[in-house]
């Protein structure tokens, strides 16, 4: 390995710590990147339209009515 490989773990909390003293200990340079699964834009727009249907926006369509959307 060179200073250019990456390697990537996923530790759960208590590891997390262990991995964190381990590299100091060694003198590692490390950093540490949180992700997230959704778009922050995409996860507002899906809470946005949960709180619409509560509220009564939206029109709900019975089975009947799926042939009626195409024409």
């Amino acid at each position: 390995m060179n200073t250019s490989d990456i390697i990537i773990a996923h530790p759960n909390e208590e590891k997390l710590e262990a991995l964190k003293a381990f590299l100091m200990a060694l003198k590692i340079k490390f950093e540490i990147k949180t992700s997230k699964p959704y778009n922050d834009d995409f996860v507002n727009t899906i809470l946005q339209g949960d709180e619409d249907i509560k509220n009564g926006k939206g029109k709900k369509i019975t089975l009947d009515q799926i042939d009626d959307l195409w024409k």
